[in-house]
């Protein structure tokens, strides 16, 4: 049988985008991203979680990363969990889950994040019609 390795997780990123370029020239963005869970408990009092994931975007995603997102930016991103290994200096086994996203929608209100008149791949975001709530843009 096969499994299925989906992730789809609404935030905001903890800091600016780090993006490096290997060789080949590809580039590869990483950062953290913040998601928030607010619940009530027993006696009403309101309570908020947050998690921290690392998020790792390849080539025209992790440009697009590097161009218009930063601290702060609300983002949908959707991808697959990929978990690496590795020996510290010591020789102690370390591990590092990250979220390696395939798609990417920018939620920020227009004006905010830069969503406002940036010019994506040639066309002038201006001439767009108005964002809604971006719960309607969501693919679920």
């Amino acid at each position: 049988m096969r499994g299925v390795n989906r992730v789809m997780l609404i935030g905001n990123l903890g800091k600016d985008p780090d993006v490096q370029h290997l060789e080949g020239n590809i580039a590869v963005a990483k950062f953290p991203l913040a998601t928030t869970e607010t619940y009530k408990d027993r006696s009403g009092k309101l309570i908020s979680q947050t998690e921290w994931h690392t998020v790792v975007l390849w080539r025209g995603l992790a440009e697009l990363a590097q161009k218009y997102l930063h601290k702060g930016s609300l983002i949908y991103v959707e991808g697959r969990l990929r978990t690496r290994s590795w020996e510290d200096k010591e020789g102690n086994k370390k591990f590092a889950t990250e979220v390696v996203g395939d798609n990417l929608i920018m939620l920020d209100k227009r004006g905010e994040a830069g969503a406002s008149g940036d010019n994506i791949d040639g066309f002038n975001t201006e001439d767009l019609p108005p964002l809604g709530d971006p719960g309607d843009r969501l693919p679920f």
